[in-house]
């Protein structure tokens, strides 16, 4: 199975990490992509390790960039199968995080940006342990063949009115289906975006963080 890597940012305390926040970047970026979001929370969350870890495989459009999983013809299909196969690589990289840090899901967020917010979901859905909260932009929810089981940690949905890469009607359904299974679960929209985190979005995503680390 292969090891995941990337860029990390210790706590800006100098202390040891008290939180973990795991960011999850697109299709064909890498980890240095999302790790700018850990120098924007790294004030607001100074006990906070930030690691941001390149996807498992080259993408196949972009040679210089990861994917979490190939994209297909039929993306709803590719997106099943897909979110599937990659899980265990990212479970096995949250185990050895934890193992090494000495945290737990209990002190982790799962941040992810598109297909990186689809593994989140994926995932932070039926991890044993209660993660501290997911947040996904520009994302969708595939769930696991165990979904509902488990812990349901808080989960923050945030999506560009004008995305025109992943629906943004999908993050409308993943907050119903997340809601319906008892998730305590938020939704923002903003308004004429596209593919990408807007101002708006990021600081609707901010303001979920810090709610959930007091």
């Amino acid at each position: 199975m292969a090891k995941l890597s990337g860029p990390m940012l210790p706590p800006q305390s100098g202390g040891a990490a008290k939180q973990a926040v795991v960011l999850l970047h697109g299709y064909g970026a890498d980890g240095s992509d999302l790790i700018s979001l850990g120098h924007h929370w790294g004030p607001l969350l100074p006990d906070a390790l930030f690691v941001s870890p390149n996807a498992p495989s080259p993408a196949a459009g972009n040679p210089f960039g990861f994917q979490w999983f190939a994209l297909q013809v039929d993306r709803i299909a590719g997106r099943i199968e897909g979110a599937k196969q990659a899980a265990p690589v990212l479970v096995e990289f949250l185990e050895d995080l934890w193992r090494q840090s000495g945290l737990t899901a209990a002190d982790t967020y799962l941040v992810g940006f598109s297909q990186g917010a689809m593994m989140a979901l994926h995932v932070g859905t039926v991890l044993p342990g209660p993660l501290k909260g997911i947040v996904a932009f520009s994302g969708a929810f595939v769930p696991a063949d165990s979904f509902p089981a488990g812990d349901k940690p808080p989960v923050a949905l945030i999506h560009g009115e004008l995305d025109q890469v992943v629906d943004p009607q999908l993050s409308l359904e993943a907050a119903d289906t997340l809601a319906a299974a008892g998730y305590d679960v938020t939704l923002h929209i903003s308004r004429g975006v596209a593919h990408g985190i807007a101002p708006d979005g990021l600081d609707f995503a901010t303001a979920f963080l810090l709610a959930q680390s007091n």
